[in-house]
């Protein structure tokens, strides 16, 4: 589903304009960021977590040239869905 399918689909089921729903996400999105960059967790009930796991530097080795290369950290989001979620998403 592309953002604008997204954007109809939730205005319609909210009786909400497209521009309030477009608002919502933005700060719905900027939420997300702020706290991931953080490294916490954001938990929605009966739906998932969203983690933000951490790697650290690491150094790679080009296996023809045999040239290093320092990797900088990053950080990984990963979905964990929930088991209502997953139950509703399974039954036949």
């Amino acid at each position: 589903m592309q953002h604008k399918e997204l954007v109809e689909k939730l205005s319609k089921s909210l009786s909400r304009s497209k521009s309030d729903i477009n608002k919502l996400m933005e700060a719905l999105s900027n939420v997300v960021v702020e706290r991931c960059s953080e490294l916490d967790s954001i938990s929605v009930p009966r739906f998932g977590t969203l983690e933000a796991v951490k790697h650290n530097e690491t150094v790679e080795t080009d296996e023809q040239t045999g040239k290093r290369t320092l990797m900088p950290p990053r950080v990984e989001m990963k979905f964990t869905t929930s088991t209502v979620l997953k139950k509703r998403l399974n039954r036949p």
